[in-house]
């Protein structure tokens, strides 16, 4: 074979001379990415929060100019029913109890589907709006021309636990981050006095998942989320009753001199500045969270809107829980991720995973879940708070059209559901994106997770594919390498 001509390659070459080319051409390639490397950080790499040690709680500023200064998370566990809620279909209605077209056989979670079924409680217009919306959830529904409806919502698992993790974390894996974590990692705390997210489990117990809900996963321990409930407040706050106040104060006295003086002879000793600081948080954290627990100081007439004083166990606690939301919101608390319905007590018996009998267990979570939230929001918004706080109202994902062969209930259905959100920089009286005439699957404005997830953190002023925290040799996020800002919710 003839010697081609190296700098016009007119002629044919041998195999060992392309892979010589290749090579070189290969590494003039990679040369050219490293020389663009620091101009491509510099554009739109990640946006780390500088953390002091010694105050991991203090505010640090957004990105960019926020909507929201902070975020209360209602999560209904269990996968509540948007057919039988907030997504109204009327050919659902039109073609009660005949097959879905095109699904003859349709399995789903749980196994085989019969025919459609329409929604167990009768739609009405609400506020000026005129959005459709159950008598299932009458209060709720009043505030029509507060809210904003996602009915186009998309999850990845139909399974419980990876759900929930996924509406929490942004994986359906376990070991990430919960979104209450990113948030008080990235922006830290108003209050200096209380854990910048707080995670308020229901009273019945907590969601499939348990704490993994509101974990730190890879990040700093400091920003997990603190639970706490106001029926059952953070363990440990009294001091033993062998302890005088005058002898605990001392106590707490010396030990600040004894850490003073250390931190004096090693001033460049960050790691011990840090646990002072830590201790001293604590300290301060054992005040004010008594503090906020204490509903002393709120009338009757607020704890009676609320339902605090409702026969029902369950509906009075989870009452006390939205007022003790509101106490946190208020006094700057960044996260307030508050939980309806729980797992300990079995399928659809304490939480909205309405498989059987939706009929017979749709009213009581009903009327636990309804006066409380809708007297939450209206709080909000009489104080001033609803104008800087964004309000998520999400389940992990929604259910069937069809009823379950055999049974009186829906299946799971992460295809299209609804949430809706509330508050700072969103449109009020407004519906984002649909399913399917059926409400099987989200056909217009299809919305992940991801993009939820992205727009709650577009509100507080953070580039969702910039914030990012460096693990295992992975930069990381909390919507992965997805999500897209729902700009059609955005005010």
């Amino acid at each position: 074979m003839s010697t081609p001509d190296r700098h016009h390659c007119s002629g044919p070459i041998d195999r060992r001379e392309f892979l010589n080319w290749g090579g070189m051409g290969l590494g003039a390639v990679a040369l050219s990415s490293l020389l663009a490397a620091p101009h491509a950080r510099a554009a739109g790499g990640p946006i780390r929060p500088v953390i002091d040690p010694v105050r991991p709680y203090a505010p640090r500023p957004p990105h960019f100019q926020p909507k929201a200064r902070r975020v209360l998370m209602v999560f209904c566990t269990g996968a509540l029913s948007h057919l039988d809620t907030f997504d109204y279909k009327p050919e659902l209605i039109r073609r009660h109890n005949t097959p879905m077209p095109g699904m003859d056989r349709l399995v789903t979670f749980q196994g085989e589907n019969g025919n459609l079924i329409r929604p167990l409680w009768d739609f009405r217009p609400r506020g000026q709006c005129g959005k459709m919306t159950s008598e299932l959830l009458p209060r709720i529904g009043a505030l029509a021309d507060e809210l904003c409806f996602v009915h186009s919502m998309r999850a990845k698992s139909n399974t419980h636990g990876p759900a929930e993790s996924q509406m929490s974390t942004g994986f359906v894996l376990d070991g990430f981050p919960s979104m209450g974590a990113w948030v008080s990692y990235a922006l830290g705390s108003e209050s200096q006095n209380l854990p910048a997210f707080v995670a308020i489990p229901d009273p019945r117990g907590v969601p499939q998942i348990s704490t993994r809900q509101w974990a730190s996963g890879f990040l700093p321990a400091a920003y997990q989320g603190t639970p706490f409930s106001a029926g059952k407040p953070i363990a440990n706050l009294n001091r033993p009753a062998s302890l005088s106040a005058a002898g605990d104060t001392a106590t707490r006295d010396f030990v600040q001199w004894l850490n003073e003086r250390q931190l004096a002879r090693h001033p460049g000793d960050t790691d011990l500045a840090a646990r002072i600081a830590s201790y001293e948080l604590a300290a301060r954290m054992q005040l004010a969270a008594a503090e906020v627990g204490d509903f002393k100081g709120e009338s009757a007439a607020t704890l009676e809107r609320y339902g605090c004083n409702d026969t029902n166990r369950n509906k009075s606690g989870f009452a006390r829980n939205c007022v003790l939301a509101r106490r946190l919101l208020e006094r700057g608390v960044r996260f307030v991720q508050l939980f309806n319905g729980a797992y300990a007590m079995g399928e659809g018996v304490g939480n909205w995973d309405g498989h059987k009998t939706i009929s017979e267990q749709y009213p009581g979570h009903a009327a636990i879940l309804d006066q409380p939230c809708a007297a939450l929001l209206l709080d909000l918004k009489s104080r001033g708070l609803l104008a800087d706080t964004l309000v998520a109202f999400v389940s992990e994902f929604g259910r069937m059209p069809t009823f379950q062969k055999g049974s009186n209930g829906r299946d799971h259905n992460p295809k299209g559901f609804t949430i809706w959100l509330a508050g700072a920089g969103v449109k009020a009286g407004h519906s984002h994106g649909a399913t399917d005439e059926f409400g099987y699957q989200a056909v217009k404005n299809t919305a992940t997770i991801y993009d939820l997830h992205a727009t709650l953190l577009h509100l507080l002023g953070l580039n969702h594919e910039h914030l990012s925290f460096y693990h295992n040799g992975i930069e990381r996020r909390l919507t992965d390498v997805h999500g897209e800002v729902l700009r059609g919710v955005l005010a």
